[in-house]
């Protein structure tokens, strides 16, 4: 184990990437791919050898060859600002090429400077393939994106617009960017309405379900394989909604008691977790645009939805709903605070009973129960595009500087109430913060170009350690296929979990003829060293959840013959335990989803599609979307 570098900067130019120390946590390597086209999946005559795997959609449009992964076309990359001058918008080189040293100046009492021990000149750890099935012959996803004609998506008018927009018409004008556009479109109410109804509507109330929903059970007989010691199939459901041509992110699931609710293009619907029944559906007046990772305590969610069905549409409207009955409660339009603000994606997170509204140059932050605003625009040179909920709430603020190509990012802990900051933490500048993997205790991604580091701070926000791996060791943490233009979310990473004083992440999965397997390996939160690896089932992969009971909860995967589960890891490491095994004659559906969510709950394991779409409506309401196991 190597000791971490200083943090001088690096001698030369633009030359040829210099080797990543020994010690630096190695992202996956592999070009960007673009997904499959949506077909139904096909029963394997034979094994055979899968040809290269797609890359992750955003949001149906394909990749260019050179593009980053989640890289719109005609954008550079970033995160959680425009790559544009302007205010807090700094030009990056993007997230793939850049200087060591993640470690600056903190201000306040926190202010000792530290080494940056992270310089690999690797691809970021977000560009994992999406497997199909894991060692079956490459079938085409039933979920994934397709290309309608001119490759556009009719739901999907404003990451176009700001597309075309970056691209095209991009002004410098005093420091600021002024992005040809136009406000307006309409302004109608969500309501619910009959479930076959995708007609948007004007005010809010819930239908009630009538115990026909798309849970499927008897007659397709899915427990017909069934081994003894195998979980039981609750439920498989279909997809019941007309989508757009490029189909519909997923968003959730939740579950809320006994009630297993997801979000998708203009409807949320509630599922009776037993058996998959509807329970009740909201009909949505226009496109579902942003949702938390997770909702209150009591049930509560606030999403975000577009203000109008016209291209001059903008995820503008925030709409409160209870997943435990369906009713909507209040609405509210974010404001606009000035000329180029609501020109990015929204992100939002909850945390106790506040939501935060993050985007670029301006955030806001309500009251769930009752939607009054809680604060807004911070003062100072600094100002959050993004946060991170839970039982903490973390802002990721980017400051305006003189050098729009070397970006200042400072992550604090906010009085979620009051906004106030409880402490601040500055990285070096040019680091970039990525993800938020764990907020309590606080472990932070940050990248700069093609470098990655991940930091543990202390309950104050000073610096507790900076992660150091093995140099064999690549790791692909699973932060969703979508992508965000100009904005981003912090937090919902899967293949990571944290307890007082351990951080585990599965590395990136090692492929031998038809099977995959990976390992889990825990690091010490003080010292950032490695404590212990801990290996898969055989022939399968693992990632993690969270922790349950004091282990690691995991997803075990599908694979060739091989049943998926849900399993623990004690936090000593050791011999994984499977805690519900799904049926092996289950595993190929399993597999097939695109961009799964799981989500285990009551003894319960729920496994939804991150993505729908069709060639045809025929072939659309024959797409599987949601999976339950349970005992």
């Amino acid at each position: 184990m190597t000791q971490p570098p200083s943090q001088q900067p690096p001698q030369g130019g633009f030359g040829a990437p210099q080797e990543p120390p020994q010690g630096s946590p190695q992202p996956p390597q592999g070009p960007p791919q673009t997904p499959p086209p949506a077909q139904p999946p096909k029963a394997p005559a034979a094994p055979q050898t899968p040809p290269p795997p797609p890359a992750q959609p955003g949001y149906g449009y394909p990749q260019a060859p050179g593009q980053a992964p989640g890289q719109a076309p005609g954008q550079a990359p970033g995160y959680g600002h425009p790559q544009q001058p302007g205010p807090y918008n700094q030009q990056q080189p993007g997230p793939y090429n850049q200087q060591p040293g993640p470690y600056a100046q903190q201000p306040g009492p926190y202010g000792q400077q530290q080494p940056g021990p992270y310089n690999q000149q690797q691809p970021g750890p977000y560009n994992q393939p999406t497997q199909p099935g894991y060692g079956y012959p490459q079938q085409q996803y039933p979920g994934a994106p397709v290309p309608g004609p001119g490759g556009g998506d009719s739901s999907k008018r404003k990451p176009a617009l700001i597309i075309g927009a970056a691209v095209v018409a991009l002004l410098v004008i005093g420091g600021g960017v002024f992005i040809a556009t136009s406000g307006g479109g309409d302004d109608k109410k969500p309501v619910a309405e009959k479930s076959g109804d995708a007609k948007p509507s004007n005010s809010p109330s819930a239908n009630e379900g009538n115990g026909n929903g798309d849970g499927r059970e008897a007659d397709d007989d899915l427990n017909a394989g069934r081994k003894e010691g195998e979980a039981k199939v609750l439920w498989l459901q279909k997809n019941d909604i007309d989508l757009p041509r490029n189909g519909s992110d997923v968003y959730g699931p939740w579950v809320v008691g006994d009630t297993v609710v997801k979000g998708m293009y203009r409807t949320v619907s509630g599922y009776s977790a037993a058996d998959g029944k509807q329970k009740w559906t909201l009909k949505l007046p226009a496109d579902l645009c942003a949702a938390p990772s997770q909702p209150t305590t009591d049930g509560k969610i606030v999403i975000g939805v577009e203000n109008g069905t016209t291209d001059k549409a903008s995820c503008a409207d925030l709409q409160m709903i209870d997943l435990n009955t369906g009713k909507a409660g209040w609405k509210k339009s974010v404001k606009q605070n000035g000329v180029w603000d609501l020109m990015s994606d929204i992100s939002l997170a909850i945390s106790g009973d506040t939501v935060t509204v993050g985007r670029t140059g301006n955030s806001n932050a309500y009251r769930v129960s009752d939607g009054k605003e809680l604060f807004g625009k911070q003062p100072g040179n600094c100002q959050p595009f993004a946060f991170a909920g839970g039982p903490k709430l973390i802002a990721a603020s980017s400051c305006r500087t003189d050098d729009v190509n070397n970006p200042q990012h400072q992550i604090q802990e906010l009085d979620p109430v009051t906004g106030k900051p409880r402490w601040t933490y500055q990285p070096k500048r040019g680091w970039e913060i990525d993800r938020v993997y764990s907020v309590s205790p606080l472990v932070v991604s940050l990248k700069k170009d093609k470098e990655w580091s991940i930091l543990a701070l202390r309950e104050n926000g000073s610096l507790r350690s900076g992660l150091a791996s093995d140099k064999s060791d690549k790791f692909a943490p699973d932060c969703g296929s979508t992508f965000a233009i100009f904005g981003k979310s912090l937090d919902g990473c899967t293949g990571v979990a944290a307890d007082a004083n351990t951080f585990y992440m599965s590395t990136s999965p090692e492929s031998s003829g038809l099977t995959r397997t990976n390992k889990v390996v825990a690091f010490d939160l003080n010292t950032g060293k490695p404590k212990w690896k801990a290996a898969a089932p055989a022939e399968r992969t693992v990632k993690p959840l969270r922790m349950e009971g004091g282990n690691v909860l995991l997803y075990v995967e599908a694979g060739y013959n091989k049943g998926g589960g849900i399993a623990t890891l004690a936090p000593t490491g050791g011999t994984v335990n499977m805690v519900l095994k799904h049926p092996v004659s289950m595993s190929e559906i399993e597999s097939s989803f695109y961009s799964s969510k799981i989500v285990y709950a009551g003894g319960r394991s729920f496994i939804a599609s991150g993505r729908v779409s069709a060639r045809n409506d025929k072939e659309e309401l024959e797409t599987k979307t949601m999976l339950a196991f349970g005992n």
